[in-house]
C-alpha cells in the first residue's frame, strides 16, 4: 500500500511516521502532484497555523489538487481544519470540502484545549471498534462547530466535531499519532478503508 503524506512545512509528521511505522507501514512525505495523486492512501497533516498553512498550499498549487483526490484522506488537527469552508485563524478561506467554518473557543475556557479528552457520537469506520468516550489528545483554539457531516463530538466550553467525513474525506481534530493504541487503532480503521 502506498501511503502519502502531504508535505507542505506542517508540523508533527515524524509523529504519523512512527505511528505508521508501528503499524507495520512506510509512507513516503511528498508535495509532488504526481506522487500524492498515485497513493492509495493520503494523509494531510497539520500543526500550525491556517493562514500560513493555507498560503503555502496556494504556492504549491495544492489547494487544486487535494479536493479532487479520489482516493481516501485523512486530514489531522490544522489539515482537517483547512478542509472546511474557512477558518477564523487569520481570516482564512479553507479548501471547501466539508461545509463548516472553523472558530475560536471563546474565553470561557482555557485556549488551546491541550490534552486528553473524549470522543463520542461515533459514526464511521474509521472509528470500527474504538468505544464511546474514549479518551484522545487535543491540541487547538480553534474548533468546528457540530454539523451534519460530524462522525464524532468532543465537549470543551461547547459540543463540536471532532471528526468529519464526507464522501473519501476524513478529519479529525485529535492526534491519532499521538493518542496511544486507540489512535494506532483509528489509523488502522482508515488504512482499512
Amino acid at each position: 500500500m502506498k501511503i502519502v503524506i502531504i508535505n507542505y512545512g506542517a508540523g508533527n509528521i515524524q509523529s504519523i511516521m512512527f505511528a505508521l511505522e508501528r503499524l507495520g507501514y512506510k509512507a513516503v512525505l511528498s508535495d509532488d502532484p504526481k506522487v500524492i495523486q498515485t497513493a492509495d492512501k493520503v494523509i494531510f497533516p497539520g500543526v500550525g497555523e491556517a493562514s500560513s498553512a493555507m498560503k503555502k498550499l496556494i504556492e504549491s498549487g495544492l489547494d487544486n489538487l487535494i479536493p479532487n483526490l479520489k482516493q481516501p484522506v485523512l486530514g489531522i488537527c490544522l489539515g482537517m481544519q483547512l478542509m472546511c469552508q474557512s477558518s477564523e485563524e487569520g481570516n482564512t478561506k479553507g479548501l471547501g470540502i466539508f461545509n463548516v467554518d472553523v472558530i475560536k473557543f471563546t474565553s470561557n475556557v482555557k485556549v488551546p484545549q491541550m490534552g486528553w479528552n473524549q470522543i463520542y457520537n461515533l459514526k464511521s469506520d474509521l472509528f470500527k471498534g474504538i468505544p464511546e468516550n474514549e479518551f484522545m489528545y487535543l491540541v487547538h483554539s480553534f474548533y468546528a462547530p457540530n454539523c451534519p457531516e460530524a462522525i464524532a463530538t468532543t465537549l470543551y466550553d461547547v459540543e463540536y466535531s471532532s471528526a468529519l467525513h464526507k464522501n473519501n474525506f476524513y478529519g479529525t481534530q485529535f492526534h491519532p499519532e499521538k493518542s496511544g493504541d486507540t489512535g494506532e487503532r483509528i489509523l488502522k480503521n482508515f488504512l482499512n478503508i
